[in-house]
């Protein structure tokens, strides 16, 4: 019988209702959810298991710090929070959700009215919101919407059968303390979920009033029910099945209304009801995610315009006006304090934007800068920097009517929080970005010193920027002219290259000079205009790039005297199509990297004008890689030799698109062609090539494994190398000390391959000094260092090795290293990060690209690991093999990497070759002490990192020095 459906309260809702707000490492979302819940009359808790206390006021609600409990702590989090509770009633919220405040009423009512029914809620709307809008789902189908059975097995099944989440239903205080004390401990937050339902609905009656009762966030990858829940309902390997089993004698145990069965038959209900579920499940019975509409803020109106879809479901209780203006009060509070992932990944970008519209320009007037405030606004309205300016500036401009609706608008925003979004914004890369690029700038005294001291050295170096302004869009070269205009840097001729009228008519002499191409004449405009520069350094760069306030200034000042310099990478900020910003600080000069992603690594370097003409300049050949070709004719013409980096962004520019460029690849092929390869050029994602070198030889490889006591790692060694090994002319030399277990030493003397031979010392050896040993008894041209403790991955390892080893200009190559969770383990050693030396990316997917694609792409590094690396033999004597005096307890391989930097080689770094080890590095103060003493200049700045990024953690994050010493380059 249907339970009496009554919204009356026999008390007020502060003394009947408790929400207890469960929130972790989310200080937005907890805000905003102490703000909206706070406002109800009802009693709050709030559990938060962050480590660290957030900042702001929570005086409003009974706050709860408990960080012992964790994220996984779930259970006892919530076991403490129910012991805390006085009223006869309860609720659980996320701190994403919006419970209505009138459901909450109604369900209390209920309850209030039918004594025999444990929890009562309603159907669930869900929501994601984003920078300029929410969009809603359907999450609730319609149900069966009282489980009023007097007998409990139906209840149970009834309810499992078209399961929708009572997690955060409104429910009897004791019914949840006697449910969470008799958790056992340590249950997973699945079971819980399963569990709870089953419990509540064993233990009394259930109703889901038809109407709409919460608007929860949607979960952005997986579904809430249709993984984990799912999965411990269905899978059926053994640890699965068992862990299933025992929760569902458990459940038996508890007191229920669960009558009249023996335990077997009432473990086999349990388990029933759980297949019930997975079906429910399975088949989305009651539970989907439809899009239904989509709602955009409309910045004019100041309300939300609604965009419904074709589907909708007007049996579910949402269709009515005063919920569409409950929603609207939602999204008002969204978009006043964002929260979610999605949200402020928009918004970032929105900011930034309307960073750079809030700057002041050399010819502002009052009337650019109200157009510019408008345009901010336009992107985001909430953004109350933004709004009060615009208002102040309003009045100065005597719109007193704007001016009094944009303060009304200030005042709605500020009746919420006074807090607007800047220290949100600073804490985002892109705040992070503009205001490490403010620190750069030289003090008014300093720029006095810097005038002098140029003056002082004939004016400095002169930079020619040509500007292609090829879609003739003048916003976009304002904007870069404007920069240049703003900047430090004075020293500079600009040559606009547009396809429309020049504005004025110029000459090659002034500082400012238009010239009129077409697409056919671009090139020989470039070229010509590249001969009359009288510019000591020229520089392409497109319309619409920002150039920065200190960067040309630093580089006149790091370029004075610097004759041997050829050419000059340099950094860059770039724009994402949101807007966000994102920094690319590349490495000194890397050959291989340069190759490997040119669109990265080969835009915006200065040029030394003489040193482009005498590589013949830009080639319309390649019109859509010109830089990368001309870089590619400097290498050829000059070598290695004076191609310098410089560790400062010089432009805020639109992001490189990584895309197919034919033109890329043709340079690149005619560039190997030029230094004697046939090789191939593959691509194994879109803008990022392989090299295939095509080398004729198949030179011996010697493969040297020093012997360990881990008899099972190095069998599995052993057979990978044999079994895996595409490669067909090596040998194998197990290198051994005297002393060893009895089972390894056993292994070894029934060794019979015609590959593998074991050479054992008579002496004791470390392992640095094993690898010395057996080097000399190699016969192959070219030796690799494989610890014992690893496992090839790919057949062709050996040819990718060989792939680099035989350049004339590699001396080294390592590998990747890959832990057997798929885990980045080792990938490639930069010297300096974490205080020694360290890999970045370690603990990333295998698989992630990484920063810049320096996870995905063959490159150069200072130093690799031995856990497998390549040298030829010949260098390997010639730099005197692996210091083992020095350093037998570790670093002997980043010694010889340096060693064959010093000599003039490259180290390569391929992730084409990827090895199974858990990718450890030594610990031994001594010597990396030792390391440091001897290479203190790759200490100071490894050239394959840059010293603009932090030398902590992963590494590859903005560092926080962000200060130029200015003193130090007049010196």
């Amino acid at each position: 019988m249907q339970g009496k459906y009554s919204s009356e309260l026999t008390l007020p809702l502060n003394e009947l209702l408790t929400v207890v707000l469960i929130t972790h490492n989310r200080p937005a979302f907890l805000r905003r959810a102490v703000k909206y819940y706070s406002s109800l009359p009802c009693r709050i808790m709030v559990l938060d298991s962050t480590p660290e206390r957030p900042e702001g006021d929570f005086s409003a609600v009974d706050y709860h710090h408990v960080p012992q409990f964790a994220y996984w702590g779930m259970q006892a989090k919530l076991a403490y929070g129910v012991e805390q509770l006085s009223t006869p009633y309860m609720v659980l919220a996320a701190d994403d959700d919006f419970i209505v405040f009138d459901s909450l009423c109604e369900s209390v009512g209920f309850l209030q009215a039918n004594r025999d029914y444990g929890m009562c809620h309603g159907y669930c709307l869900m929501y994601l919101a984003k920078a300029d809008g929410v969009n809603y789902y359907r999450r609730d189908k319609k149900v069966q919407e009282d489980y009023s059975s007097e007998r409990a097995q139906d209840r149970v099944i009834d309810y499992m059968s078209q399961y929708i989440p009572p997690f955060y239903a409104v429910t009897r205080t004791d019914l949840v303390k006697t449910w969470h004390s008799s958790l056992p401990p340590g249950t997973n937050f699945q079971w819980q979920e399963i569990g709870h339902v089953y419990f509540l609905l064993a233990s009394a009656k259930a109703r889901i009033l038809p109407i709409p009762y919460v608007v929860r966030e949607i979960n952005y990858c997986v579904s809430e029910h249709n993984t984990d829940v799912y999965h411990s309902l269905t899978y059926v390997d053994g640890k699965s099945v068992a862990e299933r089993e025992a929760f569902a004698e458990f459940l038996v145990s508890l007191p229920t209304g669960i009558q009249n069965l023996d335990a077997g038959q009432a473990k086999a209900f349990v388990l029933e009801s759980f297949a019930a579920m997975a079906e429910s499940l399975a088949v989305r019975r009651a539970l989907t995610a439809e899009l239904i509409f989509e709602s955009t803020w409309n910045q004019q109106l100041r309300r939300p315009d609604r965009r419904f879809g074709p589907l909708q479901y007007v049996e579910m209780p949402f269709y009515n006006q005063t919920f569409f203006d409950l929603l609207e009060q939602f999204e008002f509070m969204m978009h006043t304090l964002p929260a979610g992932r999605l949200q402020l990944e928009g918004l970032e970008g929105v900011w930034t934007r309307q960073a750079h519209l809030l700057q002041a320009r050399n010819n502002d007037t009052p009337e650019s800068v109200v157009d510019r405030l408008w345009q901010a606004h336009d992107l985001n309205a909430f953004n109350q920097v933004v709004t009060k300016r615009l208002a102040a500036q309003l009045h100065v401009l005597g719109d007193e009517t704007a001016a009094q609706a944009m303060h009304e608008w200030v005042a709605r925003l500020e009746a919420l929080t006074v807090d607007d979004h800047q220290v949100t914004f600073d804490k985002m890369q892109s705040g992070r970005l503009l205001n490490w690029l403010a620190a750069r700038a030289p003090a008014i005294e300093q720029l006095e010193s810097i005038s002098q001291h140029v003056a002082a050295e004939g004016g400095g170096q002169q930079f020619g920027i040509f500007l292609l302004d090829l879609d003739n869009d003048i916003d976009k070269l304002q904007v870069s002219l404007d920069s240049l205009v703003e900047g430090y840097c004075k020293a500079f001729r600009i040559v606009v290259f547009t396809t429309g009228e020049a504005p004025a008519a110029t000459t090659a002499q002034n500082t400012l000079h238009f010239v009129r191409v077409t697409p056919g004449n671009l090139v020989d405009k470039l070229n010509q205009s590249a001969q009359q520069s009288p510019s000591d350094w020229l520089m392409l760069a497109q319309a619409g790039d920002e150039f920065t306030a200190s960067g040309l200034l630093r580089a006149s000042l790091e370029l004075m005297g610097a004759e041997s310099v050829r050419a000059v990478a340099t950094d860059e900020i770039q724009r994402k199509e949101n807007g966000a910003l994102v920094a690319v600080f590349r490495p000194g000069f890397n050959l291989d990297l340069l190759q490997s992603v040119p669109s990265l690594m080969a835009r915006h370097w200065l040029i030394r004008r003489q040193v482009l003409l005498d590589a013949g300049g830009y080639q319309a050949d390649f019109s859509k890689a010109l830089e990368f070709d001309l870089l590619l004719r400097i290498i050829e013409q000059g070598g290695l030799d004076g191609l310098a980096h410089l560790d400062e962004p010089l432009l805020i520019t639109e992001q490189a698109p990584l895309e197919e460029n034919a033109h890329e690849r043709q340079a690149l092929l005619r560039h190997l062609g030029n230094r004697g390869y046939k090789a191939k050029v593959t691509s194994a994602a879109p803008g990022t090539w392989q090299i295939d070198y095509r080398h004729t030889e198949q030179p011996l490889v010697s493969i040297i494994v020093p012997v360990i006591d881990d008899l099972p790692a190095l069998r599995r060694c052993l057979e990978g190398v044999l079994l895996k090994t595409r490669y067909s002319r090596y040998e194998v030399l197990l290198a051994a000390n005297g002393k060893r277990s009895a089972a390894v030493n056993d292994w070894l003397g029934t060794l019979r391959h015609a590959k593998v031979n074991v050479l054992r010392a008579d002496q004791p050896l470390s392992e640095v000094a094993l690898y010395n040993a057996a080097s000399e008894q190699a016969q192959g041209e070219y030796l690799v260092l494989l610890a014992a403790d690893s496992e090839v991955v790919n057949p062709n390892w050996i040819d990718s090795l060989l792939n680099h080893a035989q350049r004339p200009e590699v001396g080294i190559v390592g590998a990747k290293l890959v832990d057997r969770d798929g885990k980045v383990a080792n990938a490639g050693l930069i010297l300096g990060l974490n205080e020694g030396v360290g890999s970045p990316f370690i603990g990333e997917q295998h698989k992630a690209e990484g920063y810049m694609q320096r996870l995905v792409v063959e490159q150069n590094y200072s130093a690799v690991s031995r856990v497998c690396l390549m040298v030829g033999k010949e260098l390997f004597n010639a730099l005197g093999g692996l210091d083992e005096a020095t350093f037998a307890d570790g670093y002997a391989d980043v010694d010889l990497c340096l060693k064959a930097g010093q000599a003039g080689y490259l180290t390569v770094w391929t992730p084409l070759v990827q090895v199974l080890h858990t990718g450890e590095l030594p610990q031994s103060p001594a010597a990396l002490a030792a390391l440091r003493e001897k290479w203190p200049d790759a200490f100071a700045q490894d050239p394959a990192y840059n010293a603009n990024l932090a030398l902590s953690g992963k590494g590859f994050t903005l560092g926080e020095n962000a200060s130029i010493n200015w003193a130090q380059l007049l010196a």
